[in-house]
């Protein structure tokens, strides 16, 4: 009875030892996915989303996890009003009809401890295509001002926009986008 009882506590001690999926959700408040392109080759154009949403989960001793944001497209900011119109326009983002897009993980590859790529599918303007993001930063560790557990990453992938049906004016202004994360997120 005794080898059982000490059987069930150390199979009980060593499965509490295991870390568990934890889940975080996106800090709005510096998470903004950015986006870049030449601009007729005159210069490149840097332009972000102010409002994003989603979740992380995180099982960082299985080394996996999922991502899933969302990016309020009319939250566009060129740092012009008339531009961001532009921009929200139907040969673009199309904001009347897609108000929304998403990125939603299908894969973390680790390497060491580090998060260094996630594969995904990024849905823009109602078309859905794969896009890996090379993860360029990643830190998980205490809020020190929370007072909970965040983590935040640094990501990049390089996109066609003729491929989602937003090409107009390509080649002169470049169909090749550099799309840029910094996100943000807290323990639930």
């Amino acid at each position: 009875m005794k080898k059982l009882l000490a059987f069930i506590a150390a199979a009980g001690f060593s499965l509490s030892a295991v870390a568990a999926p934890e889940v975080y959700v996106i800090d709005g408040s510096h998470t903004f996915p950015r986006f870049e392109y030449s601009h007729m080759g005159f210069s490149t154009q840097q332009s972000r989303f102010n409002n994003t949403t989603g979740k992380i989960t995180l099982d960082r001793a299985a080394k996996t996890g999922s991502v899933e944001v969302l990016i309020d497209t009319k939250s566009v900011d060129t740092g012009s009003t008339l531009f961001n119109s532009h921009i929200q326009g139907e040969d673009f983002l199309d904001t009347a009809k897609f108000p929304v897009a998403t990125y939603k993980s299908t894969k973390f590859n680790f390497k060491g401890d580090k998060l260094a790529t996630v594969e995904g599918n990024l849905t823009l303007k109602g078309v859905t295509k794969p896009v890996t993001l090379t993860v360029t930063s990643f830190n998980c560790a205490p809020h020190p001002m929370l007072k909970k557990d965040a983590c935040g990453a640094n990501a990049t992938a390089q996109i066609k926009r003729s491929e989602f049906n937003a090409g107009k004016y390509a080649p002169a202004v470049s169909d090749e986008v550099t799309l840029t994360f910094a996100i943000e997120s807290v323990k639930e």
